[in-house]
Order: C-alpha cells, then structure tokens, then sequence
C-alpha cells in the first residue's frame, strides 16, 4: 500500500494503540482521534468506577506522544445520544434486549467517525478491532472475515457495515492474535501495554445495569409464573430482565428431584418468556428446558455486507457474542428480512439481540431477531 493519510480512532486501549503503531511503521500519516461518546454528567468521576472516558483520553494522549502522532479529542455524545442511545431505550421498553455495540459501529465509529476523518483529508480510517477486511477479485467487493485469533473476533459487532464503509476501512491487529499485540505494546514502550480490556458498554459502566435502567424506565411490576401458570414472585418491570436470565429474579429454588430434606442442590429458575400486554414474566427451572430452546428465528432490519442477501442454504449463525458458530439454514432472505432453520436447537435465542451469518470465515451480514419458534 502506498503511504496515505490514515486516521485512527484511538481509544486509550492497547489494540487502538498497536493500530497506531503498525500503520505508522508502514510508513503511513497517522492521526489519532480520541472519540468521546457519553457525558462525563453519568458518570463517577470521584471514584471511577464508571465510564472512563476522562482517563481513556489521558492514556490514548500518551500513547500518542510516545508515537509521535497528532491526537484530537471529538465529541460524538450528541450522535450517540440521537443514534444510539435512543434507539437502545425505545427497544428495552419494547420488551426487547437491544446490542447497542453494533449499533454504534454502524453509526458513530464507521459513519459520524468516518465523517470527521475524511474532513480531515484521511485516505483510510482505522481502528483496533479484531476482524479483517479483504476484496474478493472475483466479485469486485470487499469482504469482512473474522479476526485470526477466535477468542477475540469481533466481526460480530461489525457485520453492520456496508461496501462503501469496508472499502475505507483497515482492521490491522485483526490480523493478529491478542498476545502478540500485547508483545509488540510492551516491546515499544506503549503505557497502556498492560491495561485491562474494556468490558461492557460505556454509559454503563461497573454500575449495576438495573440501576442505571432505572434512571430512564419506569418500574411496572407484575407477576412471575412458572410454566405451569402458577404466580411465585413479583417482577419489578419486563424492561429489565432477559432471556435466559438467571441472577436477580428475587425467587428461590426448588432442590433437585431426591435431594434429602435439609440438603441438596436448588434447581435454578431462568427467565423463559415475557408477555408485554399481560406484563407477566414467565419462568423455567432448569438450563435445559424446553422454553429455553428454539429451532428457528425471524430476524429483521437486516444489513447484508455485500449489500444484497446470500442465496438460501446452509451456512452458520451466532445469535450472541460469545457463542460458537451453529450449523443453520438460510430458508428465506430478503433485503430488509430473513429466517433461520437450525441444525441444533439453540438456547435463549432474545428478540433484539443480532442473529448474524457466515460462511467460513467470511461475515454475510445479519439482522435483529425480532421472533423464535423454541420447543414446548
């Protein structure tokens, strides 16, 4: 690649950072851009345990002067806040768990971000996620494929982005596995070499995420029911529980079938089911309860890489993050909708979250579950 002015969004992280160096020993011009997404207002500056935004610049600042590269602080929050944020709420009172770490890869760090860079005459954009981008010769098109290392890959949290987006975009640690970026920050000095991995959603932070929902959603309280339709507790409000919830549901166990009296193991409850027009949590005992389990999804609002949909067939699906591929076929696809057939039953499949495609190593695309068909 011939020398270009690349803009890196530094993040104060080491995988921003490593980003930086890389592309600057190519013999790039890099320039970092801090982007600030959530007002310090909500967070705990007096004792940071949340959004760190403030100690996030200070990091992302040294490592540019240890580089020797130019660094501007961006506010984005006004975006976030129109984009993201708000789509987020809309979707938790709709009953629904929304993944608003996609939606801000699809609207701030590769659109109002890619905005700002090219203002700033950059070439490229770049970032430190763990994901890679390729143009296949045959098609003419860019492909997004996973990281090497399977432990971090986050084309997950990318498969939102479109051609024209890919096209402008570099993922140069995507080609690396963790522990060698790690060696390489250590190696040249970088201060963050050795920072934690930021976990979460920033506008949460550490914070118990019923708490913070709190501040924005109203408490509606209801009854909880077991499968048999019986009322065994009181919910606070649908909005804050998920599928396949385990913790926090303010209900005791049942002890295992031949447990002694006195001892023994509590069968967990896990959230199964939420009825909004009857504000009833529904609940099942046992991981593996049929509640649990669906075979099929609808998913809508799709967003396909190569801007139009895969052909129907087999290929693979997460309907999480941290989930291995699961065998499934493509039944139906459009531009905007599509159906998932599962080889093998998969567990709290939540509306809202994104069911996402590959095939090989190669990330389609994918689109938001909006309904499932789970076993009875």
């Amino acid at each position: 690649m011939s020398k270009q002015r690349i803009v890196v969004g530094l993040s104060g992280g080491v995988d921003s950072a490593v980003t930086a160096h890389l592309l600057k020993q190519q013999g790039h011009e890099v320039i970092g851009i801090f982007m600030k997404n959530w007002e310090d207002d909500d967070q705990d500056d007096e004792n940071g345990k949340y959004c760190s935004s403030n100690i996030d610049f200070v990091d992302a600042a040294a490592v540019a002067d240890v580089l020797g590269i130019e660094i501007e602080h961006v506010n984005f929050a006004a975006e976030y806040r129109d984009r993201v944020f708000s789509e987020f709420l809309r979707e938790y009172q709709a009953g629904r768990t929304p993944n608003p770490d996609i939606l801000c890869n699809a609207e701030i760090k590769f659109k109002a971000f890619l905005d700002h860079a090219f203002a700033l005459g950059a070439e490229k954009i770049a970032t430190g996620h763990y994901a890679r981008v390729r143009l296949n010769a045959a098609t003419d098109s860019h492909e997004l494929l996973k990281g090497l290392d399977p432990s971090k890959d986050q084309s997950y949290f990318l498969h939102r982005l479109n051609q024209a987006q890919l096209s402008k975009t570099l993922f140069p640690v995507g080609e690396l596995h963790k522990t060698e970026v790690r060696r390489i920050a250590d190696e040249i000095g970088l201060p963050n070499a050795k920072k934690k991995d930021s976990t979460g959603i920033c506008f949460i932070g550490e914070r118990p995420f019923r708490e913070f929902l709190n501040r924005y959603i109203s408490k509606e309280p209801g009854p909880i029911k077991d499968a048999k339709g019986r009322t065994i507790g009181q919910h606070v409000g649908l909005s804050f529980y998920t599928l396949g919830q385990r913790q926090g549901l303010g209900i005791g166990g049942l002890k295992a079938k031949g447990a002694q009296k006195g001892g023994g193991e509590h069968t967990p409850w896990f959230v199964a089911r939420k009825d909004m027009q009857a504000n009833t949590l529904w609940v099942v005992q046992g991981h593996d309860h049929p509640w649990l389990q669906s075979l099929s999804l609808e998913a809508q609002d799709a967003s396909w890489v190569a801007d139009t949909p895969p052909p129907v067939g087999l290929l693979a699906a997460k309907t999480r993050y941290r989930q291995s591929d699961a065998a499934c076929a493509l039944t139906r696809a459009t531009g905007a909708e599509f159906t998932l057939a599962f080889q093998d039953a998969q567990w709290a499949v939540t509306p809202g979250q994104s069911a996402v495609l590959y095939d090989g190593e190669v990330c389609l695309g994918g689109g938001v579950i909006a309904s499932t068909h789970a076993g009875e």
